[in-house]
């Protein structure tokens, strides 16, 4: 078993790694193409083109990787090596029918706001065609566990689209679409040739001998004329069943953006560009968080047994970490709700400028900063739960979330339509409470019949409970009177008022919450002191 966690753990650094650069960079993209470009612009290129990218890859790849990922890596490569070929005519087929749908039956931006729309399809769907021609090799280097490869390759190819899109930004702001499509070509031309030139050195190379690869030449890694391996292809299709559900609900809003046309362009640019902004909290502070302490509950906890049947130490241990981690993700909740709320305007106004700050920008992010505080409490719940439940539970499980997520898309089309983008994060917070209230239950559940209740977590002490009303009714006054359109001054009034208010809810929270900072030194900052040693 623990082989196989430091297997998983890397994988996982490895694209975790990737996916937080990803983030930090379009973050800071968005930043500065925000002061060249309209936000219609953004919003068609990283809401409709990403969408008609993304929506051709996943449906042409994804269940080929999922199938030939699972099982040994010990196996008739050639076989699957063909099977992974097929991904390209799937490829081109789904680009060409997607293509004509985002071109005829969807409606066009106006070419006056958005230049050369009819080109960014093209290349947005000739830039998914290119990416696949790289599968066979991508899905030989994970199966082989060749961590570095990745991160290398899309590092690379991350930085090079920056590169080239802040180049053309400056010297030509008015070639719009243009600009992106070639970002987006350079972006997965760059990928698949790391990929190429890697293997193209590895194979028949020393290295590659002495670790017995089953490939031996670069020949092998074309198309030939064997067969494909039939049960993985059979396992293919029922993987693509799944998937399909779940690229709709991972894609979800942006495809009710899309196709029922509730929001403009500009407004779903900056839909998309708060969303981005607020989701970097979630990536950086809770899914950390919730990854490590998944691993920490499956070994403590042995899956599927009741509280009786478990080691009573364990389950002690396992109550008081569970408890302790609600309070500590809840409390950063709070505190970015609440301080969230009144920082909002100016946050945007100095991320991306009037564009931002004027309309519904403010509200959106006010709104994603209660939203945070559902996803933080939901991350710890369902990392208890899902470390827990049995396979039967787990089926059941998915079954009920597959309901809520059709609910969920519903809901935010009818949410937006009264209230415009909000409605979207009040559709999430919605479908986060839901889950919440599933995992909590399923917590109380299994602590029943224990002396232990670990979501007395989710009660915070009444002084601090306080502490966060008083600051946040000081903070939206001081926002009203100081920002953010009375000078630099001003600001950073209402600035120091955030800060002593945020200094006194910390000291509060030290004077109460005595066991929870003794986990936190314990746990945190304890690792981190060791990595510096």
């Amino acid at each position: 078993g623990g082989l196989r966690e430091t297997l998983s753990l890397t994988c996982l650094k490895g694209g975790l790694s990737s996916q937080v650069l990803f983030r930090v960079v379009t973050f800071g993209l968005n930043a500065f193409t925000l002061r060249y470009l309209s936000r219609e612009l953004i919003g068609v290129v990283n809401v409709r083109l990403t969408l008609l990218y993304s929506t051709v890859v996943f449906l042409a790849r994804e269940a080929f990787r999922r199938a030939c990922l699972s099982g040994s890596a010990k196996r008739n490569w050639t076989k699957t090596i063909n099977l992974l070929w097929l991904t390209v005519p799937l490829g081109v087929f789904w680009s060409l029918i997607l293509g004509l749908v985002w071109l005829h039956l969807l409606e066009v931006p106006d070419p006056s706001v958005v230049p050369h729309y009819q080109a960014g399809v093209v290349a947005f769907g000739l830039s998914a065609i290119i990416e696949l021609l790289g599968e066979p090799f991508w899905v030989l280097a994970q199966a082989h566990l060749f961590v570095r490869l990745k991160v290398i390759a899309e590092s690379l190819s991350v930085v090079s689209k920056c590169i080239l899109t802040v180049t053309l930004v400056i010297l030509y702001p008015h070639w719009g679409l243009y600009i992106f499509s070639l970002a987006q070509l350079l972006y997965v031309s760059v990928l698949v040739m790391c990929y190429v030139i890697y293997f193209v050195m590895f194979l028949g190379s020393p290295e590659a001998t002495k670790k017995s690869f089953p490939v031996a030449r670069v020949k092998a890694l074309l198309p030939s004329f064997t067969f494909v391996n039939w049960k993985e292809a059979r396992l293919t299709w029922s993987f693509f069943k799944q998937s399909f559900l779940k690229q709709i609900l991972t894609e979800g809003e942006r495809y009710v953006m899309t196709f029922l046309n509730v929001l403009n362009f500009g407004d779903q640019g900056v839909y998309d560009i708060v969303n981005n902004l607020g989701s970097l909290v979630a990536r950086f502070i809770f899914l950390p968080i919730e990854e490590s302490f998944y691993v920490f509950f499956a070994k403590v906890l042995e899956r599927g047994k009741t509280v009786k049947d478990q080691k009573q130490d364990d389950v002690a241990m396992a109550a008081n970490v569970l408890e302790l981690l609600l309070k500590l993700v809840l409390l950063i909740g709070l505190t970015i709700t609440v301080f969230g709320y009144a920082y909002s305007q100016l946050a945007l106004d100095i991320y991306g400028g009037s564009m931002l700050s004027s309309g519904t920008g403010p509200d959106l992010l006010r709104c994603y900063s209660l939203y945070v505080l559902f996803l933080a409490v939901n991350g710890v719940t369902e990392c208890f739960t899902s470390a827990l439940m049995c396979k039967e539970e787990v089926d059941r499980y998915n079954f009920v979330m597959l309901a809520l997520s059709f609910i969920f898309l519903c809901i935010s089309y009818f949410l937006t339509h009264w209230y415009g983008s909000v409605g979207f994060i009040l559709a999430n917070c919605f479908n986060m409470g839901i889950r919440i209230a599933h995992s909590t239950h399923y917590i109380h559940h299994f602590f029943r019949e224990s002396t232990h209740s670990p979501l007395t977590g989710l009660l915070p002490s009444p002084a601090l409970l306080l502490g966060y009303i008083l600051s946040a009714v000081v903070t939206a006054f001081s926002e009203v009177l100081f920002c953010c359109d009375k000078g630099w001054m001003a600001r950073l009034i209402h600035i120091s008022t955030g800060a002593l208010c945020l200094a006194a809810t910390l000291v509060t929270m030290f004077c109460t919450e005595t066991k929870l900072i003794h986990f936190v030194r314990r746990q945190f900052l304890s690792r981190y002191l060791k990595k510096g040693t």
